[in-house]
């Protein structure tokens, strides 16, 4: 991302104290309690500052506190995974790598939401050139049967996704919340690339439904829980084959929340 697009949240981010990856061993929170939200870059320096008033910390990792990423999704040839999930399927999973660019770690990840609205993690390292397709490394195909449904013959690389993440913690290091911004697709099935523009979008990470000041921070500035998942918008964008039925309805609430039509190349 250039620069610029953070200069609005320069101010914001520097009223927070920092904390380490270390110290964020606490907060793991593998098996957790997510809650995604929707919002704006401008929204976001207002929630940034109250965040930093209550006493949140920013992570700050390999000297930076925003961090980009870059994520490759597999399914399979029918899009099995992004059908359950428009299904509304209770238990689904999600197979990804996943690229920490400024620190060159790697992983293969494997997400499964249970029947309880409970998400559990697992992943393991992968070398750096096995981020585009992990399928010829032979630990990390045994470590997807033996985590998911799914065997790596069922699986191909179907979308790429690039973010810059911003992650803070509470004070009493029981949550942990994420916020994800200038995310860019791309869709290996189809060729087709897009963004989301100014879209921001916040995930609260819990061991359960505790009392959380970010709670109260996003409702004051009018930030409503929305139940968005990165994969899926990107699918619906980006296949136009993909039967994608209510996840439109996202699409257009997220255009309604940047003021503008998401265009697709």
């Amino acid at each position: 991302m250039p620069d610029s697009a953070f200069l609005s949240l320069a101010g914001p981010l520097d009223g927070f104290a920092p904390i380490s990856l270390a110290e964020m061993d606490a907060v793991k929170l593998m098996n957790r309690v997510d809650t995604k939200y929707l919002t704006d870059r401008a929204t976001l320096a207002d929630v940034l500052r109250d965040a930093a008033a209550a006493g949140y910390r920013v992570l700050v990792a390999d000297g930076s506190r925003i961090s980009p990423y870059d994520s490759i999704y597999f399914d399979t040839d029918g899009l099995r995974m992004f059908t359950d999930h428009r299904n509304q399927k209770l238990r689904r999973q999600k197979v990804r790598t996943r690229a920490y660019v400024n620190s060159g770690d790697a992983f293969l990840e494997i997400k499964r939401k249970n029947n309880h609205g409970r998400t559990k993690k697992k992943r393991t390292g992968i070398p750096m050139a096995d981020l585009p397709d992990f399928r010829a490394n032979d630990a990390a195909c045994r470590y997807l049967a033996g985590h998911s449904d799914f065997e790596a013959g069922q699986l191909r690389p179907t979308l790429e996704t690039l973010f810059q993440r911003i992650t803070l913690v509470n004070p009493d290091l029981t949550e942990r919340l994420t916020i994800d911004t200038n995310l860019c697709f791309k869709n290996f099935r189809t060729g087709l690339e897009t963004s989301l523009g100014e879209a921001v979008v916040i995930e609260l990470k819990q061991d359960g439904h505790a009392a959380s000041a970010m709670k109260g921070i996003l409702r004051d500035h009018r930030v409503k829980p929305a139940r968005i998942s990165k994969y899926c918008i990107a699918v619906t964008l980006t296949d136009p084959s993909a039967r994608a039925g209510r996840f439109k309805e996202k699409v257009r609430l997220i255009e309604k929340t940047i003021q503008h039509k998401i265009n697709v190349v």
